[in-house]
């Protein structure tokens, strides 16, 4: 059962976070958010395709509203749209921290490794009020607990000063989204996202800090975005990424409609195009969602593009991957009246 809160949109000076936005970048009026009482926060997968196992998402839904997005669908599961309904009717998880620290109270749980985001952006707008991220980031580093973060929001430089302690323990690290390095393109494909240059300086912040970056170019868009590939790299590169991945489009169910209208609207003289290279990227159709191929395509442009992605990471020096975080140091800190461990003494 979800339960509507009210929206206050007025900023209070007395705030100890806030979100500014870029001309253009502000969230459309009539922005719902909800409120869902889940008993459970870490979820489980057994895909093939992941490198990772457990994942934790403290939203649902995304204000950012990008025309590519693959999670959109999830969002039905609610009893809303994929469509603007993903973008302005959100969920908050309020009781995320809490739950989070019940979970590594388990004795099942082994410090395994946790990703923050995967269906919705973890650094959203509406991060700046609830905290749930930061809030479920002090109670991993309370327990040692690695982490990866996947977003595109500038405002993970707020918890810089977390992720910088992780990162140099071996405990975190951070991926973030770059698709096109044209703030015009990103403005209409991405409309609340934070522009290009912006994520550039979140990626050379967080490295500075010592906290280890991976530039994701995701989705690479064939006929739209795919030319960008190497000045992306390059310039990921040279803001400190030291590792890099790429997936190319996913339109899953409901996202390719969704997907093939707003390139009709905004780029209707490629659209027949970058559709006509999606499909044979898939098979022939707008989306093939089977394992080893949905992240990178099948054929012939499919291969081309791994070529050019594999040489250009090598002429960048970027790492062929990330040495694997640390799951050993995971400790539950004492509690009171708990009987020392002798070791300990």
């Amino acid at each position: 059962m979800l339960r509507r809160l009210p929206l206050a949109n007025p900023a209070s000076r007395f705030e100890a976070a806030r979100v500014e936005y870029d001309p253009g970048e502000v969230p459309d009026q009539g922005l719902e958010i909800y409120e869902d009482q889940t008993h459970n926060i870490i979820a489980k997968n057994d895909s093939p395709d992941l490198s990772f196992s457990y994942s934790l998402n403290p939203y649902r839904g995304c204000a950012h509203g990008c025309a590519y997005c693959y999670a959109r669908p999830s969002h039905e599961y609610l009893g809303f749209g994929a469509g603007t309904d993903f973008e302005r009717r959100l969920v908050v998880k309020p009781k995320a921290p809490e739950l989070l620290r019940e979970a590594f109270e388990q004795r099942s749980w082994r410090g395994e490794l946790l990703v923050f985001s995967g269906n919705t952006d973890c650094y959203q707008p509406i991060e700046s009020r609830f905290e749930l991220t930061r809030r479920c980031l002090e109670v991993c580093l309370e327990y040692k607990n690695p982490v990866h973060i996947i977003t595109k929001g500038t405002l993970i430089e707020r918890d810089i000063d977390i992720l910088a302690e992780m990162g140099r323990a071996g405990l975190a690290r951070v991926g973030i989204s770059l698709t096109t390095l044209d703030s015009s393109l990103s403005r209409r494909m991405e409309p609340r996202v934070p522009q290009p240059a912006r994520r550039l300086e979140v990626i050379r912040r967080l490295s500075a800090a010592g906290c280890p970056v991976r530039v994701m170019v995701a989705p690479v868009i064939p006929a739209l975005t795919d030319h960008e590939l190497e000045p992306i790299l390059e310039a990921a590169r040279g803001a400190g990424a030291t590792s890099a991945s790429m997936i190319v489009l996913r339109l899953p169910k409901e996202v390719a409609p969704l997907f093939r209208d707003w390139l009709a609207e905004h780029y209707p003289d490629r659209a027949a195009r970058v559709m006509g290279r999606v499909r044979d990227l898939h098979g022939g159709r707008d989306y093939d969602a089977s394992w080893g191929r949905r992240f990178t395509g099948q054929g012939v442009w499919a291969a081309l593009m791994q070529q050019r992605f594999r040489q250009a990471k090598a002429r960048l020096g970027f790492a062929d991957d990330q040495p694997p975080l640390r799951c050993d140091l995971f400790r539950p800190p004492p509690h009171p009246g708990d009987q020392p461990d002798l070791f300990d003494i």
